[in-house]
């Protein structure tokens, strides 16, 4: 028993040092102009540490090792094809500069591209890139808190700064992109995006044919749009700021054919239009979920092609949008529901009262302005939003009932105290990193409670005289 016991303790102790030892390999270090020579030699499982330097020319990792940069150490393509192309699995690379791919968009010359399963690519920078981090047929790679910018070019010679294909179980965290194209994520499974900013683009995010993706606490601001997701499955949106997107179409989030999509406590602000949906959910049996969202300063908040069905949407803050919901190119909205479970929305523009301070108004929120109706029929008519006009179209649709338009929508329960999301990331002052108007909203948010409440009991008072 004795022996036994001696042979399992040797067992375990060459398991817990000795293998774990020899999977890691040997430890070498190289100046990045012999980086090439020293990944020649190097045996699978190596670490190459690069004490600084520069490597001019395209490289290729072919086995798996761990690259690890030092003191600036870069990789430098001098404007000829890509960077660096990982072919092996489980390799990492780490603290590199990654700079001047080519400018070829049918090559894909990329910063990056990861073709072997599990790589991690992590804290490098990349600067004058066409395309970024390319994951291609790399499942359970992580892209992780790199920098990277794009090429000086229009906005549509540019690349993808981050682009994921047929690639699987990826997670892609807190990177930051500037000036690409799109960040492309398309044919990919049980994705994870979190904490990313993706900014100055043309698509923040571009999503199709992807299932169980989830994408919580990014940032997508001053995008034309910040993110269109098409054609998937059971995906989640939570916590993410879509903000200050007024591109050609200025979608803060567009949703196309999106089935049991879950959209909660996110931030929408001061986009051209903060959501627009078109034919999600698409199958039957799906149900699409708006919750605990805040949509604010944008200049139409939720915007529904007339198709649109089966969506719950509650415990939403519609605040300060020049107009709340637009059904586009007009018509009426069926089959969804405005008050779930016993909760509606918060609507700035809310003419009711509490009277039993339940924080729910006594009478139906109805969207019925006849400017909703025309602009969604004719969407050139938003010229004349800010017109004397305008004034005088909504005065008379008010008095005279025969030019009343059908309510848009009507929210049973409408709640009277607005939702403000808790964990979204909060829009940063531009140049500076303040975040004073973040900070205002809040306080305006309280100010317009307060004037609400005072104007609550004065229509009160005049119902009850």
């Amino acid at each position: 028993m004795k022996r036994i016991a001696v042979i399992v303790v040797v067992m375990l102790a060459w398991l817990l040092f000795g293998g774990a030892a020899g999977a890691q390999g040997e430890i070498v270090r190289a100046p990045a102009e012999q980086l090439a020579e020293a990944i020649a030699a190097a045996q699978p499982g190596d670490t190459i540490e690069v004490t600084g330097g520069v490597f001019h020319g395209n490289l290729v990792i072919d086995k798996p090792l761990t690259l690890i940069g030092l003191d600036g150490a870069t990789l430098d393509a001098g404007g000829q094809g890509t960077v660096l192309r990982i072919e092996a699995p489980d390799t990492t690379v780490r603290g590199f500069v990654v700079r001047n791919t080519g400018d070829s968009l049918d090559r894909e010359d990329s910063g990056i591209i990861a073709a072997g399963p599990r790589a991690l690519v992590e804290n490098n920078r990349l600067e004058n890139v066409l395309f970024g981090i390319y994951i291609n047929s790399a499942p359970g790679t992580i892209v992780r808190g790199n920098e990277i910018e794009g090429q000086d070019l229009d906005i549509a010679r540019r690349g993808d700064l981050i682009r994921l294909w047929d690639s699987d179980d990826v997670l892609i965290e807190g990177n930051v992109t500037r000036r690409g194209r799109d960040a492309v994520l398309w044919y990919s499974e049980r994705m994870t995006l979190r904490n990313n900013d993706f900014s100055y683009g043309r698509y923040g995010l571009h999503f199709m044919y992807c299932d169980d993706a989830v994408m919580e606490g990014n940032r997508l601001t001053y995008n034309s749009v910040g993110a269109y997701l098409m054609y998937g499955r059971r995906m989640t949106l939570r916590d993410n700021l879509l903000a200050f997107n007024r591109g050609p179409s200025g979608y803060g989030l567009g949703l196309k054919d999106m089935d049991d999509s879950v959209i909660t406590g996110n931030r929408f602000l001061d986009n051209r239009v903060g959501a627009f949906v078109d034919g999600s959910p698409r199958e039957m049996d799906s149900t699409g979920i708006f919750r605990g969202n805040l949509f604010a300063y944008n200049d139409i908040a939720l915007e529904m092609l007339p198709s649109v069905r089966h969506n719950l949407i509650s415990d939403n803050s519609f605040v300060e949008n020049e107009q709340q919901v637009v059904v586009a190119g007009g018509g009426q909205l069926r089959d969804n529901e405005w008050t779930v479970g016993d909760r509606g929305n918060y609507w700035g523009d809310y003419a009711g009262y509490d009277d039993d301070g339940d924080g729910q108004g006594e009478i139906a929120y109805k969207s019925e302005r006849l400017l909703d109706s025309l602009i969604g029929r004719q969407p050139e008519l938003r010229l004349f939003v800010y017109s004397p006009v305008i004034n005088a179209v909504d005065f008379a649709a008010r008095a005279f009932p025969l030019v009343r338009p059908q309510p848009v929508l009507v929210d049973e329960k409408p709640l009277t105290q607005p939702v403000l999301p808790a964990n979204a990331p909060l829009p940063l002052a531009a140049n500076e990193g303040a975040l004073w108007p973040a900070l205002l909203l809040p306080l305006a948010l309280l100010l317009l409670f307060g004037l609400g409440r005072v104007g609550q009991r004065q229509y009160k008072l005049e119902i009850k005289n």
